[in-house]
C-alpha cells in the first residue's frame, strides 16, 4: 500500500529540506506570489546572544518526552556568521568591485572613500550606512577627512559598476538602478515611475490601484510588474555566484554556544522575514461571503484560494521551525558531554538516526530531512549535523564508543610507526585488539582509507 501525501504535507516536507538561504529566498518569494502574504515589520532585531537561544540543560538523554514535536518550543532568533572554507583563487565579491574601482582615474582621497563604501556593502551588495556615519567613520578609523558631496560622487560612480544595482542604499534604488541599467534595449519608463512613485502600493501588491494611478489597463500594468519581480532584489549574491568568492561561504542553520555546563541552541534565522495574513484580505473576504451574485462568489473564492494558500504557508515554515529546533535540541542532549567538552571526539557518542527519531517522535526520515545540507555553528566549528551521526562500537568491556574514537586510535598508531616497517591493516588490527576494539581487518581497511591514509607499502620511506 502506498501513502499518498496532501498538498499541505508536501508543502511541509519541501520547506522542511530547505536551508537558510534558501528558506530565505522561498519566503521572499511565496510573499511576492500571493497578496494574502504579508510581512510582520519586526520592532527590532536581537543580538548575538547566548542567552537568546534555546537552552539545553540537565535533561535525560534517554527521554523521549523531552522532545515531543508537539513542545512549545519558541522561535529563537540568533545571528551567526559565515564559515570560510577555501576553494582556491577565484576573486572575491570585494576584489572585484576593487578591481573596477582601480579602472578608474580618482585621487588617493577618492579612492580611500570607494575602498571603505565597498568594504562597507552587506552580503546582498546594498549600503545600508548613512552617508554621514560613512564620513565620520572615514575620519575615525581611516584619517580621511571628506564630505557628503565627495562620498556621494564617488557612490555614483561605484553604482555603475558589474552587476547593475550593486552599492544601492535600498531595494528601491536598486531597482531603480537596475531599470535604468537597461533602458537602453526598450522603453521602460512604466516600470521605473511604478518603483520610483508607488513603491508602497507595489510591495502591497496593489497592481489594480497603481494601473488606476497611472491610467494604464491592468494587462500593461501587470506586464511592467512582471519586469519588476524578475529584477535581482539581492546584486552582490549574483555577483557571488558569477565570479566565485575565493572562500566558499557557509550559512549555518543553526548557532550553539556553550556557557559553563549550559547549551543553548537556536535557529539562525535572523533574515527570515516574520509572517502573517494580510487583514485587508480577510476583511474583503468577509464582504464578499455577505452578497449572493455570481460575481461576489467568484470573488470569494479567489479571496479564499489565496488566504489559505497564505496560511498554509505559514504553517509549513512554523513547523519547520519546531522540526529543526526539537531535532537539534535532541542531538544536543544525546551529544552534550561532547558539546561542553569543547568538541573533543573522545566524547563522541554512537548516534545514528533511529536514536534522534525515537527522542523527538518524528519518522526516520524527516529527522534525515532535517540533518541532510544542514549545518550548526559551535564556538569552535561549523560543522554539518550530519557530523554528529556515526555508527557505535562496543569494545570488549561492554561500552559503546564512536567511529569517531577508532578513527583517532587509528591515526595515532599510523603516526607513531616505524616509517622502514608500516603497520599492515592485519597489525592494525591486532593492536586494536590490545586496546579493547574488537573489529574485522576488513572494517579496519575501510576505516583507513576514510581516513586517507595509504596501504602500508605505500607508506614506507
Amino acid at each position: 500500500m502506498t501513502q499518498t501525501l496532501s498538498p499541505q504535507q508536501l508543502l511541509t516536507v519541501q520547506i522542511l529540506e530547505l536551508t537558510t538561504m534558501e528558506i530565505e529566498d522561498r519566503v521572499r518569494s511565496e510573499v511576492m506570489d500571493n497578496p494574502a502574504l504579508e510581512v510582520v515589520e519586526r520592532d527590532e532585531l536581537p543580538g548575538d546572544s547566548a542567552g537568546e537561544g534555546d537552552v539545553v540543560n540537565e535533561i535525560s538523554h534517554d527521554s523521549d518526552d523531552d522532545y515531543s514535536g508537539n513542545d512549545e518550543i519558541p522561535v529563537s532568533t540568533g545571528y551567526a556568521r559565515s564559515a570560510d572554507i577555501p576553494v582556491g583563487d577565484m576573486l572575491s565579491f570585494g576584489d572585484t568591485l576593487l578591481e573596477q574601482l582601480g579602472e578608474l582615474q580618482l585621487t588617493q582621497q577618492e579612492m580611500a572613500v570607494g575602498e571603505y563604501i565597498i568594504g562597507s556593502l552587506d552580503e546582498d551588495g546594498l549600503l545600508r550606512k548613512d552617508i554621514s556615519e560613512i564620513e565620520d567613520e572615514l575620519l575615525i578609523y581611516g584619517n580621511v577627512m571628506t564630505d557628503r558631496e565627495q562620498i556621494l560622487h564617488v557612490l555614483s560612480l561605484i553604482q555603475g559598476f558589474e552587476p547593475a544595482g550593486i552599492a544601492a542604499r535600498s531595494l528601491q534604488e536598486s531597482l531603480i538602478l537596475q531599470l535604468e541599467r537597461n533602458s537602453g534595449a526598450r522603453d521602460l519608463t512604466l516600470q521605473k515611475r511604478i518603483v520610483s512613485d508607488f513603491y508602497d502600493d507595489f510591495t502591497a501588491k496593489r497592481w489594480e490601484l497603481i494601473a488606476d494611478k497611472l491610467g494604464v489597463g491592468n494587462d500593461e500594468c501587470r506586464a511592467a510588474i512582471a519586469d519588476i519581480v524578475r529584477l535581482n532584489p539581492r546584486p552582490g549574491a549574483s555577483l557571488s555566484e558569477g565570479v566565485g568568492f575565493s572562500r566558499q561561504q557557509i550559512i549555518p542553520d543553526f548557532v550553539l554556544d556553550v556557557v559553563d555546563d549550559n547549551v543553548y541552541v537556536s535557529l539562525n534565522n535572523i533574515h527570515v522575514p516574520e509572517l502573517k495574513v494580510n487583514d485587508e484580505y480577510v476583511q474583503m473576504l468577509d464582504e464578499q461571503l455577505v452578497g449572493g451574485n455570481q460575481e461576489q462568489k467568484a470573488a470569494a473564492l479567489f479571496l479564499k484560494q489565496k488566504i489559505d494558500a497564505a496560511k498554509g504557508f505559514i504553517s509549513a515554515v512554523q513547523q519547520r521551525e519546531n522540526t529543526m529546533l526539537s531535532t537539534m535540541r535532541a542531538i544536543v542532549a544525546r551529544q552534550k558531554e561532547f558539546f561542553i567538552n569543547g568538541g573533543d571526539e573522545a566524547y563522541l557518542k554512537p548516534m545514528i538516526l533511529e536514536d534522534i527519531a525515537n527522542m523527538t517522535g518524528f519518522d526516520i526520515s524527516t529527522i534525515s530531512r532535517v540533518s541532510n545540507s544542514k549545518y550548526v555553528q559551535t564556538p569552535w566549528s561549523i560543522s554539518p549535523l550530519k557530523y554528529f551521526f556515526s555508527d557505535g562500537i562496543t569494545k570488549d568491556d561492554g561500552t559503546q564508543q564512536s567511529v569517531y574514537e577508532l578513527f583517532a586510535v587509528i591515526k595515532e598508531l599510523v603516526d607513531g610507526e616505524d616509517k622502514n616497517s608500516p603497520l599492515t591493516d592485519q597489525a592494525l588490527q591486532e593492536m586494536l585488539a590490545e586496546r579493547g576494539y574488537s573489529v574485522a581487518r576488513r572494517t579496519v581497511a575501510k576505516y583507513r582509507e576514510q581516513l586517507h591514509i595509504p596501504v602500508a607499502r605505500l607508506r614506507k620511506e
